[in-house]
């Protein structure tokens, strides 16, 4: 276990690194919402999904849906170090004939599996994926990443409501509970506590832990998998906004949609190193 420890740890500073790069390049972006999903994306593609970067529309694949869409740099990077597309496109992200727009969009990336950035919808996607993957009986299971901020939206529980009613054990929901949103605390804005009793009394399988211990993850993914029939679960992963950059992170708020200069790049990509 402490191979596969120091691998994640290795690999989520590398995509880290891909992550600011590309942002960097572009001298703005969301910053602070990539770097705090990183250590889930790395679990998931590293060592749970059921993936084929060579046949991206495999039938009966394991599908994510980071309905959390302004995160889509992070799921970029995963998927450029996957093979799903070369690292250079990376540098050509949010640009005029990018096939790599700021938040994710299935038509224009390899390897996404559903188009998001409106905030609340992206859930109710995964749902919906999840009760045509029952009724195919193909055996995937379908992931979806919201924000903490992004669960104030009541379409986040009316997909909840559903997801619990029709019984989709197929479903995994990760939130990122990093605290912050684009206007300030989430707690001062419109407070989310207790959110795991919250989920719980939508019929949800609910966990809670630490959303950077990489160890953590993957176990808590093999609980949700094996609690039982009849329930979705939902992780709540308890992370920090902009983790793994100490400027970034310190930037609060302000990390949300950040500008960076080519000398922050540089001192970013150091202590990433």
């Amino acid at each position: 276990m402490l191979q596969d420890r120091e691998f994640f740890t290795a690999k989520s500073r590398e995509i880290r690194r891909l992550t600011v790069a590309s942002i960097g390049d572009l001298g703005v972006g969301h910053l602070g919402g990539c770097l705090s999903v990183v250590d889930v994306l790395t679990v998931l593609y590293y060592a749970v999904m059921n993936v084929d970067p060579k046949n991206p529309q495999m039938e009966g694949r394991d599908r994510l849906v980071l309905s959390k869409g302004h995160a889509g740099p992070a799921l970029y990077a995963i998927l450029a170090d996957k093979g799903y597309f070369p690292k250079e496109e990376l540098f050509t992200l949010n640009r005029v004939g990018t096939s790599l727009p700021s938040h994710c969009d299935m038509l224009r990336t390899p390897g996404v599996d559903m188009t998001t950035g409106a905030l609340g919808q992206g859930l109710s996607c995964a749902v919906g994926m999840a009760l045509g993957s029952k009724l195919k009986r193909d055996g995937a299971t379908i992931y979806a990443i919201i924000g903490d901020g992004e669960s104030q939206e009541g379409q986040i529980w009316e997909a909840a409501m559903y997801a619990s009613h029709k019984g989709l054990d197929d479903l995994i929901a990760f939130t990122d509970c990093n605290k912050l949103q684009i206007d300030g605390a989430t707690e001062e804005i419109n407070g989310l506590e207790d959110l795991a009793a919250k989920w719980e009394s939508f019929g949800w399988f609910v966990q809670r832990i630490d959303g950077h211990d990489h160890l953590a993850i993957l176990e808590a993914i093999t609980k949700a998998k094996g609690h039982g029939q009849g329930k979705p679960s939902m992780i709540i992963l308890d992370t920090v906004k902009g983790r793994g950059v100490s400027f970034i992170e310190q930037a609060g708020v302000n990390n949300h949609n950040m500008p960076i200069t080519p000398e922050q790049v540089q001192m970013a990509l150091a202590e990433l190193s």
